[in-house]
């Protein structure tokens, strides 16, 4: 678990285990094959468990959001691989148990699989955990017509959707019958185009300003907080921006200052979404 988290929308990281197979086209250039080095690390294909972090969140000291002020932490759960991949149904029940035991926490799972969402819940689950977000992961308007079809039958105090990589024009409000009142279930949308390299395998997918500011508008007009986490490397390399990923809103040219939103959902300091 790393203490401090270069991603926006939340304080640390969590991982119960590292590695995963790929689902879609979604998962096309994954940072997580990428940053493996081609196996030099670690093979990504293989789910193994973690050993000295699996427990971090027993010991993690921080009692306060920084990203979100007034909340407690905020944990991303599995950066590096799946929570409801297969491989991990052997010990998910330990990590369940950790997070139990971790009220002061708010856990952020964000899973490519939310069908198996409702095999692998707690016994104690009910309508679902206050320190628990439950979200998946989206960048075509295929994926989530799948998945958040998925995502919706499912109980949780809490469901997002991140649509990152976006790479195509998502219509929230054109999907199917089954997901015409998403925005009743759906508290937050994170958004933010693909990074990756210019050459080799792992590259990117473009992404453009009009798309994301398509998602904005739909999902505000709902009254959903969002999150436009990143540009992704194409629209970074269109503007000359120094990060590569897009992600420092100071370098935004003037004219996607709508983009410039940075929203998370109404959370109370002690009691959880309100």
């Amino acid at each position: 678990m790393s203490t401090v988290s270069n991603i926006e929308w939340t304080d640390a990281t969590w991982n119960i285990a590292r590695g995963c197979t790929k689902v879609d086209a979604d998962c096309k250039f994954c940072y997580m094959y990428r940053d493996s080095m081609d196996g030099t690390r670690y093979d990504p294909k293989v789910v193994k468990q973690t050993k000295t972090v699996f427990d971090f969140p027993l010991k993690y000291k921080e009692t306060k959001s920084k990203v979100l002020p007034g909340s407690r932490p905020l944990i991303f759960t599995c950066s590096l691989t799946d929570f409801f991949h297969p491989d991990i149904d052997a010990f998910r029940h330990e990590a369940w148990d950790i997070i139990r035991r971790c009220p002061h926490l708010i856990f952020q799972i964000l899973t490519k699989r939310p069908e198996r969402i409702k095999a692998c819940l707690p016994h104690d689950w009910g309508t679902g955990w206050d320190n628990v977000w439950l979200g998946t992961s989206c960048g075509s308007q295929e994926a989530l017509d799948v998945r958040g079809r998925h995502l919706m039958s499912r109980p949780a105090k809490l469901k997002f959707l991140s649509l990152d990589p976006l790479y195509g024009m998502i219509n929230l409000y054109d999907l199917d019958n089954d997901l015409r009142d998403w925005h009743d279930e759906i508290c937050w949308v994170i958004i933010g185009g693909e990074s990756g390299n210019e050459t080799g395998k792992y590259r990117y997918r473009e992404c453009y300003p009009g798309w994301i500011d398509h998602v904005r508008i739909t999902s505000q007009i709902a009254g959903v907080p969002v999150f436009v986490k990143q540009l992704g490397t194409h629209l970074a390399k269109l503007y000359g921006l120094k990060d590569r990923h897009g992600r420092n809103m100071d370098e935004w040219p003037d004219e996607l200052r709508d983009l410039k939103v940075r929203e998370f959902p109404v959370v109370d300091k002690v009691e959880g979404v309100v």
